[in-house]
């Protein structure tokens, strides 16, 4: 999974801690520590803790550039937030896991920890860009500041966390602020944790829809006004998302679109990026396509 050039600035207005994925400070640990199962997403069974066949001495994937081709769509989609970086740099002080062989186990437990909470330092981050949630402001800081604080723990406070009970208080913190950002909008359908596999949802109106956790897994959101729908969660894996509306969405992250296709016609919150995997993009009757 390392070599992620499209990840690896820190976003602007992040503070100290990058939550982008800076994979030349990372030892490889989102290709270590998690398992995988072969599926369409991955070409091979993995157990959590061992490295992948293909990563090599320096830390690098060995197949990067066919990631795809090689059956790994699913390494292309991964998003550590910055944990990554967080815990080999920060958190264990630059050791590294194949020098420090004593350390290993640790470090990939709490890189799991590590990448809840930079998560949600993401969502928390958007939540308090968005003018609705002003009456949530001061909340929603605390909880920042307090994940931060979380993230800059020792591996031992780490590993003790309750990181569950801590993501269940700001979820629900996030879901106050969901329902904010949506308030007095009309078509605001409910759909959190609907089956939406493979549903024809061809310019369908989804303005201010409630999609948190739906599986949208091979839905055909082609021409799909998505204008301030909640997308937290939604798995959006194989999903048709050409000509969509997606700007002003909330707490979509670009893990979920590199997991979808679209193409030039598809409209971007400014935040995320298009991603290389989508039909080129092209120069339309109206001139160049948007974001």
């Amino acid at each position: 999974m390392p070599e992620r050039p499209d990840q690896a600035q820190p976003a602007p207005g992040h503070g100290q801690l990058s939550l982008h994925a800076d994979c030349e400070r990372c030892f490889g640990l989102c290709c270590v520590a998690p398992a995988f199962s072969a599926s369409a997403d991955f070409a091979i069974d993995k157990p959590a803790g061992q490295a992948c066949r293909h990563l090599r001495p320096d830390f690098r994937c060995g197949i990067h550039a066919r990631l795809r081709q090689q059956g790994f769509a699913g390494c292309t989609v991964y998003d550590c937030f910055g944990a990554g970086q967080q815990v080999s740099q920060v958190t264990f002080a630059g050791q590294d896991w194949r020098q420090a062989p004593q350390v290993a186990q640790h470090m990939f437990e709490v890189f799991t920890i590590m990448r809840q909470l930079h998560e949600l330092l993401w969502y928390l981050t958007e939540a308090l860009t968005l003018a609705a949630a002003r009456p949530l402001r001061g909340e929603l800081g605390r909880a920042l500041d307090g994940t931060r604080r979380l993230a800059g723990s020792s591996p031992e406070a780490l590993m003790e966390l309750d990181v569950a009970a801590h993501r269940d208080g700001v979820n629900a913190l996030l879901l106050r602020t969901s329902e904010l950002a949506r308030a007095g909008r009309q078509h605001r359908r409910d759909l959190r944790g609907a089956d939406l596999t493979g549903a024809d949802l061809r310019h369908a109106d989804l303005r201010a829809a409630s999609l948190r956790g739906a599986c949208l897994i091979g839905a055909d959101l082609s021409g799909a006004d998505l204008r301030s729908a909640d997308l937290t969660g939604a798995d959006l894996r194989g999903a048709d998302l050409g000509g969509a509306d997606l700007t002003r969405s909330i707490f979509l992250i670009q893990s979920q679109l590199d997991a979808a296709t679209g193409d030039y016609r598809t409209q971007l919150p400014p935040a995320l990026s298009r991603p290389a995997h989508w039909a080129a993009r092209r120069t339309g009757p109206g001139g160049p396509a948007a974001r």
